[in-house]
């Protein structure tokens, strides 16, 4: 089948196109070209930028779209404008959402029915922790509206992990527990995670795509409870040294110290919404979700990385030596 994918060679673009490429579909992918048109070759490369020029999309005809990094409403409607909307040239729409897109708090073990993060104005433009969510939701129901909800596919992951993460949160981990020694672990090890591998989910948006299967989907794992201190055991399992040793630090001595969900990754530290990752995958899992082991994910990053470190964002993670000043300090305020 033809497959219109909007994006398609940053991170999860980049899975899904290979796993679409690998489905034997006709891919068509419409980007900026900053990646560049040298990942894939044999796919249809359009050169353009959804916020200013869609006139590469102007002719062509697909039975799939697979939209990755829309992030306002606006986006959407002119994206579905250019595409004749429902029953036009795009065909079965999927929306690539997150799990922010809940209205917090919500219970362990949440659907897609919870309630959902609520904006007051839709046409802001501006991307923060508070504004995330809610943008998130007007760029589905805008999708839903424009396609109708029986063509349209909403997919809401949680921590996507993988080769090529730019956010390199998931990365950070792998790669300072497979450095070995005394490993600082942050918070409490019940605190929930939720982490979908790039590879998994692509596979299974391109089935979504191409049967094509409507609805709303959590693209979440493993299923709750699971902590931050599982996902870390899995790590280690997969690339620890012998003699690595994880030490826990509490939170309020963390956020005491200044650290953050940035200098360590994936750590929830204060957040008020990390219930968010605690969802159900039922629904995914009953439409052909088949989510590797943390494990495995783990193993495939630091082969990745040893064949080709990713650039790291400034201040994600802490270095060693701040990190053997918080143990110090943390383990001589413990009692003997």
């Amino acid at each position: 089948m033809r497959i219109l994918i909007i994006g398609g060679t940053a991170f999860v673009g980049r899975h899904i196109t290979r796993a679409a490429l690998a489905a034997g579909h006709e891919v068509t992918l419409f980007n900026r070209g900053r990646t560049g048109p040298h990942l894939f070759p044999q796919a249809t490369n359009l050169v353009g930028d959804r916020d200013s020029d869609l006139s590469a999309l102007a002719d062509g005809e697909w039975d799939a779209t697979i939209d990755v990094c829309a992030y306002f409403p606006r986006q959407v409607r002119e994206l579905a404008t250019t595409l004749g909307g429902r029953g036009g040239r795009g065909g079965h729409h999927v929306f690539i959402s997150s799990t922010s897109a809940y209205g917090t708090p919500v219970a362990p073990g949440f659907t897609e029915s919870a309630p959902l993060a609520e904006i007051d104005d839709p046409t802001i433009e501006e991307i923060t922790d508070q504004t995330y969510g809610g943008l998130k939701v007007a760029c589905e129901r805008t999708a839903a509206e424009l396609y109708g909800s029986d063509a349209t596919t909403i997919v809401r992951p949680t921590y996507v992990i993988g080769p090529y993460d730019r956010t390199y949160r998931f990365t950070w981990w792998v790669e300072r527990i497979a450095a070995g020694g005394t490993v600082l672990a942050p918070g409490d090890p019940a605190d929930p995670i939720q982490v979908i591998d790039a590879r998994d989910m692509a596979e299974w948006i391109v089935t979504l795509a191409a049967q094509p299967v409507a609805g709303v989907f959590h693209a979440v794992s493993p299923k709750p409870p699971f902590g931050f201190g599982e996902l870390l055991t899995e790590i280690s399992a997969a690339v620890a040294p012998p003699g690595t040793e994880l030490i826990w630090a509490s939170t309020e001595f963390l956020l005491a110290e200044g650290e953050t969900g940035v200098s360590l990754p994936l750590w929830p530290g204060d957040d008020s919404e990390s219930d968010i990752n605690a969802a159900d995958p039922a629904a995914a899992m009953a439409a052909g979700l088949r989510p590797r082991s943390i494990s495995q994910s783990a193993a495939d990053v630091h082969a990745a990385e040893l064949a080709a470190p990713t650039p790291v964002r400034p201040g994600t993670g802490i270095s060693r030596e701040r990190e053997a000043e918080l143990l110090a300090r943390w383990q001589a305020g413990q009692p003997e």
